[in-house]
């Protein structure tokens, strides 16, 4: 299994969204993205990489569009 891609927020906002994500609403640092039933929450820290489980369900995420 490939290894998952190294993702800052900003990265995995630009996935989703061309996925068809859209924001639904923000809580503190945390972004929601929402597309139908489907909703995933993006840490948003500036300049900080995230963490692998979430990278890797951006990436699967926006595979399945």
């Amino acid at each position: 299994m490939p290894k998952v891609p190294r993702l800052t927020a900003q990265e995995a906002e630009a996935l989703l969204l061309a996925a068809g994500y859209v924001l639904a609403r923000s809580r503190g640092s945390h972004r929601i993205y929402m597309r139908g039933q489907r909703r995933i929450v993006v840490p948003f820290h500036v300049g900080r990489t995230l963490h692998p489980k979430i990278a890797k369900q951006v990436v699967k995420a926006s595979e399945m569009a």
